[in-house]
């Protein structure tokens, strides 16, 4: 596991999923209503339009590709929004991972297994964060009681 355990993390995941549930607006290819976009949402209290705007003036691609060009030092918008969501607890590869829905670890959890996932898709998305938040929050409990 790569991010940082920690509770306000487990609930962000947890609360990006109940907003995916609940309707809140989902495209893959929108950099505010993606996967990261929408746990950026919860993270940063930036709205869709604002993180994609972001997105539009710092560099091409999407957020595997934003955060394989992150730099900590180049002010650039989008920059920023990953500057938050690192001081949150989570990874550059966590947000790779969240994309395109790929982290081994989490598609080993139990809700997963033997499920093919679409990065693309909104019930997969809801799927991958509950079981990613519960893997977190395992990790969280083992760590507070060593």
């Amino acid at each position: 596991m790569t991010a940082n355990p920690s509770l306000s993390l487990i609930s962000a995941l947890r609360a990006t999923a109940s907003n995916l549930q609940s309707g809140a607006p989902y495209q893959w290819g929108h950099m505010g209503s993606c996967n990261c976009g929408n746990l950026a949402q919860v993270l940063t209290n930036y709205t869709r339009a604002e993180i994609h705007a972001f997105a539009l003036v710092s560099r091409e691609g999407d957020w595997s590709e934003q955060t394989a060009e992150y730099c900590a030092a180049s002010n650039l918008p989008m920059d920023k929004i990953i500057d938050i969501l690192i001081s949150k607890g989570l990874t550059p590869q966590d947000l790779k991972n969240l994309e395109y829905l790929s982290d081994e670890n989490v598609l080993k959890h139990p809700s997963i297994r033997n499920n093919s996932l679409n990065h693309n898709n909104r019930s997969d998305v809801i799927l991958y964060l509950l079981a990613w938040a519960e893997l977190i929050e395992e990790e969280f409990l083992v760590e507070a009681f060593v």
